[in-house]
């Protein structure tokens, strides 16, 4: 069993900063990539920023230049600093992990229980 815990939303002003962090724990062989994805009331799920073991990085470009995505590798945690934030980052951001697990030979999603992030003055 794997699971990932986040941490590190909140309400912040506009221009502000938040660093979010995820932990996978568990019963884990190794992780393909890590990164995070976001939901806006009454919006589909989207992409954010995801990184690679290898280092491949792919961000949305809503959040190119603002936003980075960072891992450390040895703990399994992913991390995203986001700076200059706007009222349209607002939503429930969640950490998500392809990985394979002990004993199995094949990659799995997991996914976070969500952290919420308000941008508002």
């Amino acid at each position: 069993q794997v699971q990932l815990v986040e941490s590190g939303g909140g309400l912040v002003q506009p221009g502000g900063s938040l660093r979010l962090s995820c932990a996978a724990s568990g019963s884990i062989f190794s992780i393909n990539y890590m990164g995070w994805y976001r939901q806006a009331p009454g919006k589909a799920r989207e992409l954010v920023a995801t990184r690679t073991s290898g280092g491949r990085l792919t961000y949305a470009d809503s959040v190119k230049g603002r936003f980075t995505i960072f891992r450390e590798n040895d703990k399994n945690a992913v991390y995203l600093q986001m700076n200059s934030l706007k009222p349209e980052d607002t939503a429930v951001y969640y950490c998500n992990a392809n990985l394979i697990e002990n004993g199995r030979d094949f990659t799995h999603n997991y996914w976070g229980q969500g952290t919420q992030v308000t941008v508002s003055s």
